[in-house]
């Protein structure tokens, strides 16, 4: 007989050394005849072993299962991996071989090695001989020519379904707001099978998400693990993944293990927020949630101590209360704590939590500030947390303005798990591998890098038995990519879940050879040391560099054309020089043919190692000048008034319309991290929430302060509004026939809509949807018709404009994508173009085929200093239709153009990057060239 369990680790308090010794021996005999069918006692004759006289109640049995079951652990059946099928298989799935892949297996590489995956489970990795798998006669054999195959991604942090796209107030389920302590509800009654993120995120190779409640409580309630694809029953519960037995009053098997449950917690703002609390007040209520699961637990312990020793007596019912339960499962060690907590204080606060309650957390969630405090994070209960994190995503509230891009290495190289995470929607999980591509370009080893979004996750969720690594026995949950997947773009070719294909006509662009070698990452040791020297905050002003610079090994350059585009200069090559003096370029070239300009000055040189120079970058679409802290209202701008919804005060009435460049504020951290990551010019505009937002400035990145020189680019650039559908403002009818009256009523017009109807200026209108878009169009005709006058018309935002590229190219109307690569954020951007691999083309190229000017913009500013990235994504998934000079083009004179910025003349801001071009992650940007500033930075 197998040793059977015992019910607690450690003996009753208060019962005397002999008792102890009795109960133990009592309780050993009774499982023991319990374990064998109960055919040695009766129930009747079990009751002896306690008091002879007592009556034993019809559920005796199930109270001692109950009480046997209380202390096991969680985890898969011993004999898991000997199943032969999986429990999520659906039948009449072919089996499938993948052939000649190199794969990562989770923890290490195989070199063309192949993989049998069948009836939802993998049967084979290795190198199989030619007849291995004859046996099968509907085998589906997909050779992949060495492609990269790794587990599909795992996402330890998710709001599919509860969070829904498009965001409507009929499926928000993300946050319950009846109080700071909720751990009886749970994710999955809220679970939206209808969310429009299912299918993007599969395309991106994420096959398995831990769907969690939202951070407005301090115990927001239990998560649940699901598969993402789509299921025959089309019901929330099918898409789940191990749920707990006793889900929906399953019965519980009391010779298997338990399943791991989840949990949402979340301290810091918050809660705060939410409930007008202070952290005392959060954290009074984590110890008196609790302190009242410890007393039911210990009740519980007590009537089990009775129940097993036989005293049935007066004993009455299990202590049990539905609300409490899951809480009384984490004092027991049967749940997953998912903590939401960011700064050293939180963290020190909720470890103390653990160790007064005893209770270990899974993984302490964005976590900006564990990086600077690993030791604390040791002192946990148990074991030491996982860090779940965001790659650059960081400074939108205080709590995250210490953030860092290499809290991942660091927390490594303190032995910490680190994992990459999305909390989708805030990240869109297509995306999530990019999170793990930015964290190995700032530090962290590859193979961690991509354990953080596979392996890792399915172990701190308990689900590494099944998910997130390629072994026999494993769930066929697997990515084919069509690079190396560290390499930027990475795009899946075809995505299984359960063994079943999920793209079914996959769209792939065609990639450099190059692309399938693992990147090599840029050495950030210094700044690495520096975010912890100056506790996240180290220095971010430039250096700058003497009158005279020598930049040598150049490989490429890239400059303005003066028509508009982006053109390589011709006689710069392998070796060349670029000489500037005081910002201006006076010489390119063979160092020899330009040895006469620097010989006898003192020269700074600097060796880029074939690296490049590029045209400076711009940054649009955020609050980037104007908003320090998104959280935080007293580091913003502000928002300005909107005629159609509220009175103006009488003191601007009939006054100038609001100019951005009077609000921008200077030196900021997102600002001056866009700038060492080659952005030299921000445009902005006036925040509003209603029709009209006012006049946008473009200003340089790298100035400290307005009244340097070359601060303020052009204190006015292009008017801007917009329009859009809304609860509680206007009709978009109502927004368009005061746009019109505007435009067209000269005596009624401020100076600066005159500009726009006499073509001077741009008119930037922020539109996602396409009808609204289609509007503005025939509007721009009806100006021209009335007035004679073609105005320049941009739209921003224009999820929706590839659906009118045509039409807008007729119409000369520019497009600035933001963000470059799309989602159906709401009801109006519901109709994207989602690119490979869903679609062959994307939004950027279908507008450029059509003769559309298109730029690209961003959303929140602290994504400016990824700007390279994204033109970098848009050239590499346009199958070659986009080049070097168009990508560049596209956050660049572009942007000039659709934003009314002139041209300064000359070649620009200029950026130089070390090992590679502006577009390579293993490039490192090391220079600002700027004639415009009569400088060079050095970074």
């Amino acid at each position: 007989m197998d040793k059977l369990p015992t019910y607690s680790e450690s003996p009753p308090v208060d019962l005397p050394r002999l008792a102890r010794w009795r109960l133990k021996h009592r309780m050993a005999l009774a499982l023991c005849l319990l374990s064998a069918g109960s055919l040695l006692l009766s129930l009747p004759q079990l009751a002896l072993l306690g008091k002879q006289s007592v009556q034993l109640p019809l559920h005796a049995e199930q109270i001692l299962q109950k009480c046997h079951m209380l202390h096991a652990k969680p985890g898969p059946p011993s004999n898991f991996h000997q199943r032969t099928k999986s429990d999520r298989f659906v039948e009449g799935t072919r089996a499938t071989l993948i052939r000649n892949a190199s794969i990562w297996t989770g923890d290490h590489e195989i070199t063309q090695g192949d993989i049998l995956l069948d009836k939802g489970i993998i049967k084979f990795v290795g190198h199989a001989s030619p007849n291995m798998f004859n046996k099968f006669k509907d085998l589906v054999t997909l050779d992949v020519g060495g492609s990269w195959v790794t587990p599909g991604i795992v996402d330890l942090h998710s709001h599919l379904g509860v969070d829904s796209a498009p965001a409507l107030y009929g499926a928000d389920d993300t946050n319950s707001l009846k109080g700071p302590v909720l751990p009886w509800l749970r994710s999955l009654d809220g679970l939206n099978t209808h969310d429009d993120a299912y299918r993007l995120s599969i395309s991106g190779g994420v096959t398995t998400a831990n769907v969690l409640p939202g951070s407005a409580n301090a115990i927001g309630g239990q998560a649940f693990v699901i598969k993402l694809r789509p299921t025959a029953e089309r019901s929330p519960s099918a898409m789940l993944l191990e749920p707990p037995y006793a889900l929906n009053g399953t019965h519980v098997d009391p010779s298997l293990p338990p399943r791991w449950r989840q949990m949402k917690h979340a301290c810091g703002e918050n809660p705060s927020r939410v409930y007008g609390n202070t952290r005392m007040d959060t954290f009074w209520a984590f110890r008196q949630a609790y302190d009242t699961a410890r007393q039911l637990k210990e009740q519980q312990d007590v009537y089990c101590t009775r129940a097993l020793a036989g005293e049935w007596e007066d004993l009455g019912e299990f202590p049990d209360n539905l609300q409490w339960e899951a809480l009384v499962d984490v004092l027991r060690g049967r749940v997953k704590i998912h903590t939401h907590c960011y700064e050293a204080v939180d963290l020190d606060d909720f470890v103390r939590l653990t160790n007064e309650f005893q209770f270990p957390i899974a993984a302490f969630h964005h976590a900006h500030e564990t990086y600077l405090v690993p030791g604390t994070l040791k002192q946990a209960y148990g074991h030491t947390p996982a860090a779940a994190l965001f790659a650059t995503n960081a400074r939108y509230k205080r709590e995250a303005y210490r953030g860092s891009e290499f809290a991942p290495r660091i927390l490594a190289e303190n032995g910490i798990d680190v994992v990459m995470k999305s909390d989708h929607p805030v990240l869109n999980s297509r995306f999530l591998l990019y999170e793990a591509q930015q964290a190995f370009m700032y530090g962290l080893q590859a193979n961690l890098a991509l354990a953080a979004v596979t392996s890792t996750p399915a172990r701190i969720m308990g689900q590494d038995h099944r998910i997130g690594f390629v072994r026999e026995g494993y769930d066929a949950d697997l990515v084919v990519w069509d690079s190396h997947p560290l390499a930027l773009g990475a795009t899946p070719q075809q995505v299984w879940i359960d063994g079943i294909p999920q793209l079914s006509e996959p769209a792939i662009a065609s990639k450099p050879a190059s692309f399938q070698q693992v990147p090599r990452a840029p050495n950030f040791d210094l700044e690495a040391e520096a975010a912890l020297k100056y506790e996240g905050l180290p220095p971010l002003m430039p250096n700058k560099a003497k009158d005279v610079v020598v930049f040598a090994n150049i490989s490429t350059m890239f400059v303005p054309d003066r028509m508009g585009g982006v053109m390589s200069v011709a006689n710069v090559g392998e070796g060349s020089v670029v000489v500037l003096r005081k910002g201006v370029v006076r010489c390119r070239g063979a160092a020899a043919a330009c040895a006469n300009i620097f010989a006898s000055e003192d020269t700074e040189w600097i060796d880029l190692e074939g690296g490049s120079i590029a045209p400076g970058l711009i940054s649009y679409g955020s609050p980037l000048g104007l908003e320090e802290i998104q959280g935080e209202r007293s580091t913003h701008d502000g928002t300005v008034f909107d005629p159609l919804t509220g009175s103006i005060p009488s003191i601007l009435a009939g006054s100038e319309l609001i100019k951005a460049a009077d609000g921008l504020q200077f030196a900021g951290r997102d600002t001056l991290l866009a700038y060492r990551a080659g952005v030299t010019v921000g445009v902005t505009a006036p925040s509003s929430n209603g029709l009209i937002a006012g006049l946008s400035t473009a200003f340089g990145t790298g100035a400290s302060h307005r009244l340097e020189d070359g601060a303020v680019v052009q204190d006015v650039a292009a008017l801007h509004v917009q329009i859009g559908h809304s609860n509680r403002g206007p009709s978009v009818s109502t927004q368009i026939a005061a746009l019109r009256n505007i435009l067209l009523n000269d005596e009624s017009s401020s100076t600066r809509f005159s500009e726009v109807a006499k073509g001077a200026i741009p008119l930037v209108v922020q539109v996602q949807n396409a009808d609204i878009i289609a509007s503005l169009i025939e509007l721009k005709k009806e100006v021209k018709t009335r007035t004679g006058t073609d105005i320049r018309l941009t739209v921003a935002g224009a999820a929706e404009a590839h659906l009118l590229a045509k039409e807008l190219g007729e119409a000369g109307v520019g497009v600035i994508l933001t963000p470059s690569r799309p989602f159906p954020d709401d009801w109006e951007s519901k109709r994207i173009l989602p690119g490979p691999p869903l679609t062959k083309e994307s939004a950027i190229t279908t507008l450029l085929a059509h003769g559309v000017t298109v730029g690209i913009g961003i959303v929140e500013q602290w994504s400016a200093r990824n700007t390279r990235f994204d033109i970098a994504w848009a050239a590499l998934e346009s199958d070659d239709k986009i080049s070097r000079e168009q990508a560049l083009a596209l956050a660049s004179v572009n942007l000039e153009k659709l934003l009314g910025v002139k041209p300064s003349g000359g070649l620009g801001d200029l950026v130089a990057t070390r090992g590679g071009t502006i577009f390579d992650p293993e490039a490192k940007v090391i220079g600002i060239i700027s004639a415009r500033r009569g400088l060079v930075d050095l970074i």
